[in-house]
């Protein structure tokens, strides 16, 4: 099977969430109507990682389940991991975070998940933060990438 994998970062807090639903939503449908099956591989964060991955299981629940699924990728075990067992797909803790610092198995997992991905979809509108350079480092890789944000400027135009 071939497997079109696509990771998903954002800022920790929304600025503007109907233009977040209108533009992922679209975004999310047109993969999984394009591809034979999209692998979602996403945080939790945040707002944004909370939000995205409840966009993806409602286009997923609308277009059907078998084409796609949906990661929660952790940069550490969590206390209530058993609610995540039943929200997500799979969840992925990457080999060697366990001996990091929180913020540094953060960075590694953003770069883990970004790697492995064919596509970046990323809701970043300033210039700093995680969700920044996450993006950045997936340029420097020549991964593809789509920045909701200029979607909504683009719009406005």
């Amino acid at each position: 099977m071939n497997v079109f994998t696509v990771s998903l970062f954002g800022h920790r807090t929304i600025e503007d969430m109907w233009d977040l639903h209108i533009n992922l939503s679209r975004v999310i449908e047109e993969l999984i109507r394009s591809k034979s099956y999209v692998s979602f591989l996403i945080g939790r964060q945040g707002e944004f990682d909370e939000y995205a991955a409840s966009v993806i299981k409602s286009v997923r629940k609308g277009l059907g389940t078998e084409s796609s699924d949906i990661s929660l990728v952790l940069p550490y075990v969590v206390a209530d991991i058993e609610f995540y067992e039943k929200y997500y797909d799979d969840i992925i803790i990457p080999d060697g975070v366990e001996k990091m610092y929180p913020k540094q198995a953060i960075r590694f997992k953003n770069r883990w998940m970004i790697e492995r991905s064919d596509l970046v979809i990323v809701n970043v509108e300033r210039e700093s933060g995680g969700a920044y350079d996450a993006l950045q480092y997936a340029r420097k890789l020549n991964k593809s990438t789509v920045n909701l944000c200029d979607m909504k400027r683009e719009r406005k135009i």
